[in-house]
């Protein structure tokens, strides 16, 4: 059997580790290595505190034209989808029937006033005749009681005359608004009816435009209970700024302004209606569109915001962010977050004002680890005046 030879080397390296083991000498340790991680350094910003609704565009001003008298409709005077004025002539019903009813009311009051004329004159004469007892007293009394009945006779006539001149002024169906007519609802020789209300067109103010938008008690009662404890201040509802989101996705060029909020809270959807009003000069907003509006609600002058890539979420979905505590160690931190703005988590509850979040090496520190602080290296934000806050300072690592 053939033995292997062992080098020289192997036996001079094991023989020295033997006499230093023998001699109570321990091989120098492997210093640890210490990761770095970038961190941001938290401070209170002032946020802008907004709202994401729902709802619907409506018109300015939305009059329905109705007819007032009925008759037959002679001509129309309009065109559909047309710019019409206030007082405009829309449609003409024949006025005939109105014209004869007119007449035979300034008769009804010529022959009223006659009555009166003889009646007042025999009243007088009678006057004179009681005073000498050349009539009787009963006789001077009706006489004066037939010049009242005159009088009312005239003045109902007179009224007459007024009603029949209205009715005669509805036969000129007339914009009660200035907008954009609509789809005519009778064509000339339609016969229409007051008792019916027949509606004949509709004419609609569509610069500016009203957008309805719905928000749950629940989020309106948040925002007062945040600026009643002051953690939001606002200029007014007459100062709220107001975006519009369209049906394709574009932002609405025009800014709108917060008009007011209900009251009343609808029972059947636990909502209450919140109102905002654009301009609408290039007409891009009709009734009934569906949209979004972030509407600027306040600001919150105390908000904390994070980095989006400091904050990671658990398998339940709770956000969480590593924290780098006084000794330079990682601390895992559970957060409640109120939603973005910008590049940015705004932090409602679960970090403090001068804590050092990580944003950088998250994914290789572990809770407990000692880590090397250095201040991040963050892309600036874009420069949007509608979404900029002031982002989290970075600090120098301690």
């Amino acid at each position: 059997m053939r033995l292997k030879r062992i080098p020289y080397r192997l036996i001079s390296v094991t023989t020295a580790a033997l006499l230093a083991a023998g001699c109570g000498e321990k091989p120098p340790a492997m210093a640890p290595h210490t990761p770095e991680v970038g961190v941001v350094t938290l401070t209170p910003a002032a946020v802008p505190v907004t709202a994401e609704l729902t709802g619907r565009t409506s018109a300015f001003l939305d009059a329905q034209v109705r007819a007032r008298v009925d008759g037959i409709v002679v001509r129309r005077e309009f065109t559909e989808g047309g710019i019409v004025k206030a007082g405009q002539r829309l449609y003409k019903i024949d006025p005939a029937p109105y014209i004869a009813q007119l007449n035979n009311a300034k008769a009804s009051y010529a022959k009223a006033h006659a009555n009166l004329v003889s009646t007042t004159a025999q009243a007088e004469r009678y006057k004179v005749l009681v005073a000498a007892n050349a009539v009787s007293k009963q006789d001077y009394d009706n006489a004066v009681a037939a010049q009242g009945q005159a009088q009312a006779d005239v003045a109902s006539a007179k009224a007459a005359i007024d009603t029949a001149q209205i009715n005669l002024g509805y036969t000129d169906v007339t914009s009660p608004v200035s907008g954009q007519a609509g789809i005519s609802q009778v064509t000339p020789g339609a016969y229409v009816q007051a008792a019916q209300a027949t509606l004949m067109v509709s004419v609609q103010q569509l610069d500016p435009m009203y957008v309805d938008l719905t928000q749950s008690s629940l989020d309106g009662l948040k925002l007062r209970r945040q600026m009643q404890e002051g953690r939001l201040s606002t200029n007014g509802p007459n100062a709220a700024k107001v975006t519009l989101i369209l049906e394709d996705g574009r932002v609405y060029a025009e800014q709108g302004r917060l008009q007011f909020s209900d009251v009343t809270v609808d029972p059947s959807t636990g909502s209450v209606t919140v109102r905002a009003i654009f301009l609408n000069k290039d007409r891009v907003l009709l009734p009934g569109m569906f949209v979004r509006a972030r509407i600027e609600e306040g600001v919150n002058p105390n908000a904390l915001v994070v980095p989006v890539q400091g904050i990671t979420h658990d398998q339940k979905g709770t956000a969480i962010a590593m924290v780098v505590d006084k000794d330079n160690k990682v601390a895992q931190r559970p957060l409640v977050t109120s939603g973005t703005v910008g590049q940015s988590w705004v932090v409602e509850s679960g970090l403090n004002a001068g804590e050092r979040v990580i944003v950088e090496g998250i994914d290789k520190v572990r809770p407990g680890m000692a880590v090397k602080a250095v201040p991040a290296h963050l892309p600036e934000a874009p420069a949007d005046a509608s979404t900029a806050a002031a982002a989290a300072k970075p600090a120098s690592g301690a």
